[in-house]
């Protein structure tokens, strides 16, 4: 299930919510048994319900605050390697020599913009992309977006094990 969420706002309101809506829920169902009270089982088993109730709110709670925590790391170490990827990118940008013109286009490219695409939202033409593209390619030694894409990758990639077994494919670059 997708919980809802305003932009820029997290699931953290959303959950504390949720537990505050069954610990209110509890407190008026135990005011209702005490009231009631009338026969011992019938209490007993009433408080034992709003202990469940409180139970599961304490559940619910850690668990959001294992989730929150997880999802912290996890977009911790995104942000990590989104900024490992940018480095590498621009690293490899300025040994190539790309000129600005030739990096906005080659970023456009890795991310999966077609050429007319990249025209269109850098208001020139097709065929000026497309020569863009080739100065691109031959200055990475390249022959195409793959390649391209594939030299960032073998970058980023670069020191984490082979598996036992597993011949190491020779570098392109």
């Amino acid at each position: 299930m997708i919980l809802p969420r305003a932009p820029g706002v997290g699931h953290r309101p959303v959950f504390l919510a949720s537990a505050a809506l069954q610990i209110g829920c509890g407190t008026a169902f135990l005011g209702e048994v005490v009231m009631e009270s009338e026969g011992r089982i019938h209490f007993g088993i009433e408080a034992l319900a709003v202990l469940a109730l409180w139970t599961g709110a304490a559940i619910t709670l850690y668990g959001m605050a294992r989730l929150i925590r997880r999802n912290d790391s996890v977009e911790r170490q995104l942000d990590a390697a989104t900024g490992a990827f940018h480095a590498i990118m621009e690293q490899n940008f300025d040994r190539w020599g790309l000129t600005p013109s030739e990096r906005e286009v080659a970023i456009l490219s890795i991310k999966g913009v077609g050429n007319g695409e990249i025209a269109a939202m850098r208001n020139t033409r097709e065929g000026t992309v497309k020569a863009q593209t080739s100065a691109v390619y031959r200055k990475a030694g390249v022959s195409g977006r793959a390649e391209l894409l594939s030299l960032f990758l073998d970058d980023l990639v670069e020191g984490i094990p082979v598996p036992t077994g597993v011949a190491e494919a020779p570098r392109t670059s």
